[in-house]
């Protein structure tokens, strides 16, 4: 296999959401994501530095391989301007990233202004 070890997922928590995204990252517009830090501690693999994943759409379909290239913990309250715009979604705002996040990790179960993230920045490596 060419990317030996690589998982494949979905980004998002919905079909519709998951297209949309796997759309903008093989745009290359959304280069960066992130997760509750307690939903990663519960994860069999963690993510690592230089690791490949393939991102598919709604339909499990893979859309393009990316590259981990950075992984760091940040607090919900502390996310930047510019780490919004690197999420690539909605007008690109922090505004815009902090209420859909907020929507998300509530839905997911737990939402705090001081939760943990894991914030992750990749790159495209081959679009599929």
């Amino acid at each position: 296999m060419k990317y030996p070890g690589a998982d494949a997922w979905q980004m998002g928590d919905s079909a519709e959401l998951a297209s949309k995204l796997a759309e903008l990252v093989k745009k290359g517009i959304k280069t960066a994501s992130c997760g509750s830090f307690t939903a990663y501690q519960q994860e069999e693999s963690a993510p690592k530095i230089g690791s490949y994943n393939i991102i598919l759409d709604g339909q499990n379909t893979p859309v393009c391989v990316i590259r981990l290239i950075s992984l760091r913990l940040v607090r919900f309250c502390d996310v930047t301007e510019e780490f919004a715009r690197k999420e690539g979604e909605g007008d690109l705002s922090l505004e815009f990233w902090q209420k859909e996040h907020q929507r998300f990790f509530s839905r997911e179960g737990h939402f705090s202004e001081d939760m943990e993230l894991i914030a992750e920045e990749f790159e495209v490596v081959e679009v599929l």
